[in-house]
């Protein structure tokens, strides 16, 4: 062995003696919680409800710390920082302290690790080295140093490894697996700073491909969990990804941090009871996202609230009475001026119509000779109120809807859609008419959570039901703290946090249940990913769902697909937040070698997109391979380049082409025996060969994509589709063609 090779040797076994001692640590944690668990379990008859409530909730909490150790007892530390003053700081998923207080793992997400993401040479930040360490499991098995003061290359007392290409690199050139990786080592400085900006309104961040920026986002709600937990763990972060699969590929990534109790829901997921994956065609989703959609459902629920076209003659137990046409315009009025949605202001509407109906009631009777005095009036009311005809009639003029019910009747009626179409709608307003019975598509979302808005509900059970829950938090805080007095929880529980539990398992949900079923759910962080796909009808309904308006936005205006996305954050979101909107710019291409890059960013500019530009981290070895064949033989080529690629074993394989072809190319690749299963569509993320549009690739990334047909790409969605087929490889880049190449592919 070399003096190199063993100083390498040296520095991972001190390295590995440091990790086995936070490792014991950890176990030791693990069994001291386990144990806490048990004589919970023991310790609680559970003879009463009380009992049951307080033992459910005590071993959820502990079940949740266990959880959380659990999930990073393979792979706890991955840094350390060499500071000027000789302190040293190691840095993990977790904080870690000794029984006696003394830190021995800082929590990557804490202050005190910023330096380990932000420090360079020339802004050291009082760092000397920073050290990835990189583990299988709980070995260490290798170590990169960053030395940002250079007198310690020349300090022999310091053992400094300077080899192989670094964990940013490493990890840019490994395998896809189909999820993303644990990055949280290899988090460069223009991307810490996105992630503990202290930016309280919409932090967007724009990037071109392989730019980190789905990473940033997601380890900005890690950061935001962990920094301002109190306010955000009753409220959740809610989480907006492009595709199902994307979320899968994605779903690992906060778990790993030490991160749960985040909402991670696609477009089609947002309205609860409705799951859809579905799209218009391109005419149509450009219309539903159009926000005079909002001017035009606002007016078909005023249109739903009606003045009859006559008195109406009413005969109650014998006695004749008319509801007059300016009888239900007056309590239309009166309703209208409560501001109130359209269902509570029906309540409003009644008792207004009911008053006047009344008093001509009382009229009718005294005509007929009746002695009427005012302690009569609400048993008339009552008969009012009860009577088949004149619920029959306040229902015409006035009805109850759900958004389903009203957005279905809606679509159906042309003739209600051009009454309440504003003019820039009017020429087009015909492409939204279908059949009752159509399926819900993801474009519908937005206008449920509109018409939903708009319609309300009746206000009184809620204002009820917050009444007795905030009865019911102030006895949960009260039990718990007797609770705890009398039983030893080694400090690790406040009254506060064993209260929610109390309220969750009565509840008997989770947060994220709790949340995803209830639509006027508020969070206290939103991140959008792709965000550039959003209509101004869905960043409505995102909108409300945080009134703070605390935002992550990322995403890329020239990956843009949607016929209703945006070219521009600022005409996106400005009428939202006004002047709370920050745009950061990331800026380097970590996923995408140049010489494929550089071929994606040609394509784009000779379309006239508009390109964030970027610089890639890595040449890569291979030209991107373009081949062009006849159209019948289309399938049969592809199949043969998709079989040379996976003979090379670089890695997972999409291939990517427009919707109409892709059965066709699963049927070619499926019958080609000396292939893998192949996947098809985003769920395909978890085949080593997936068959996908460009949409469905969307946030992910594979070691090699053979575009089918690019021409037919843009036909289907324009070049923000090829552009973003172009850029997903991190090693290999293949076409198969047989019309004419889109401008700039070529090079």
């Amino acid at each position: 062995m070399d003096d190199a090779e063993g100083q390498i040797a040296r520095e991972i076994a001190r390295e590995q003696e440091y990790a086995d001692r936070l490792y014991r640590r950890l176990d030791e944690l693990i069994a001291h919680v386990e144990r806490n668990l048990e004589q919970i379990q023991g310790s609680q008859s559970a003879s009463t409800h009380q009992n049951r409530s307080e033992r459910d909730s005590f071993m959820a909490l502990y079940e949740d710390r266990l959880a959380l150790l659990r999930s990073v007892s393979r792979s706890v530390v991955f840094g350390r920082l060499d500071m000027d003053d000789a302190a040293r700081h190691y840095i993990g998923r977790i904080g870690l302290f000794t029984p006696e207080r003394e830190q021995l793992l800082v929590d990557w997400r804490a202050p005190a690790a910023a330096a380990f993401y932000r420090a360079t040479s020339t802004e050291r930040l009082s760092v000397t080295l920073r050290r990835h360490l990189i583990s299988r499991g709980r070995t260490v098995v290798g170590l990169e140093d960053d030395v940002l003061d250079q007198s310690l290359l020349e300090d022999p007392a310091h053992d400094v490894v300077l080899q192989g290409e670094g964990a940013l690199l490493a990890a840019v050139s490994g395998k896809r697996t189909g999820r993303m990786g644990d990055i949280v080592a290899t988090i460069q400085a223009e991307q810490d700073r996105i992630i503990r900006s202290e930016n309280r309104g919409v932090l967007v961040v724009q990037g071109g491909p392989g730019t980190g920026k789905t990473a940033v986002a997601l380890h900005r709600a890690a950061y935001l969990l962990y920094t301002h937990r109190r306010r955000l763990e009753h409220t959740g972060v809610l989480i907006m990804a492009p595709t199902t699969g994307f979320l899968r590929y994605i779903e690992r990534v906060l778990p790993s941090l030490g991160e749960s109790g985040v909402v991670m829901l696609t477009p089609g997921e947002l309205f609860p009871g409705i799951r859809t994956f579905t799209h218009d065609e391109d005419a149509v989703a450009r219309v539903k996202g159009d926000v005079a959609m909002a001017e035009l459902i606002a007016r078909a629920v005023k249109q739903r609230q009606r003045v009859p076209e006559k008195d109406l003659a009413l005969r109650i137990d014998g006695t004749s009475l008319t509801l007059t046409r300016e009888d239900v315009r007056a309590a239309r009025r009166e309703a209208r001026a409560s501001h109130k949605p359209h269902n509570a202001a029906r309540a409003v509407f009644v008792r207004a119509a009911l008053d006047r109906l009344v008093q001509r009631y009382e009229q009718a009777l005294r005509a007929q000779g009746s002695t009427i005095i005012p302690e009569d009036r609400p048993d008339l009311l009552a008969d009012l109120r009860h009577d088949p005809e004149v619920r029959r009639v306040l229902n015409l003029a006035w009805l109850p809807y759900t958004p389903q019910g009203f957005l279905r009747i809606l679509l159906s009626r042309p003739d209600r859609l051009r009454a309440a179409a504003p003019r820039s709608l009017a020429e087009h307003v015909d492409l939204l008419v279908r059949p009752k019975d159509a399926p819900w598509t993801v474009e519908d979302i937005p206008l449920l959570d509109e018409v939903a808005e708009l319609l309300g509900e009746d206000d009184a059970p809620a204002a009820a039901k917050a009444r007795d829950d905030a009865d019911r938090r102030r006895a949960d805080v009260e039990y718990a703290r007797k609770v705890i007095e009398n039983i030893d929880t080694s400090g690790m529980i406040r009254a506060e946090d064993l209260a929610d539990q109390v309220s969750q398992v009565r509840d008997g949900r989770t947060l994220a249940e709790r949340a995803s079923a209830e639509r006027s759910w508020t969070y206290g962080h939103v991140v959008v990913d792709e965000a550039q796909e959003h209509s101004p009808m869905s960043w409505r309904a995102l909108m409300r769902r945080a009134p703070t308006k605390s935002f992550t936005v990322v995403g890329d205006v020239a990956q843009t697909s949607s016929a209703a996305g945006t070219d521009s954050w600022t005409a996106a979101l400005s009428p939202y937040i006004q002047d709370r909107l920050q745009v950061e710019h990331l800026t380097v291409n970590y996923r995408t070698p140049r010489r494929i890059m550089d071929r994606a960013v040609a394509m784009a500019q000779a379309h006239e997109l508009p390109v964030t530009e970027v610089s890639s981290v890595r040449d890569g070895d291979r030209e991107p391979s373009i081949e062009r064949t006849a159209p019948t033989d289309l399938a049969a080529r592809t199949v043969a380049a998709v079989a040379s690629v996976h003979a090379e074993r670089l890695g997972r394989v999409a291939v990517i082409a427009a919707e109409e072809r892709l059965e066709e190319l699963v049927t070619a690749l499926r019958a080609d025996e000396t292939l893998p299963a192949i996947g098809q569509g985003s769920a395909g993320v978890d085949d080593e060969i997936a068959v996908m549009t460009a949409q469905d690739a969307k946030g992910l990334e594979f070691d090699a994509v053979v575009i089918v047909e690019p021409a037919e790409l843009i036909d289907a969605h324009g070049a923000g589709d090829l552009y973003v087929a172009m850029s997903r490889p991190t090693q290999h880049l293949g076409v198969v063609h047989a019309r004419e190449l889109p401008r700039g592919v070529a090079g």
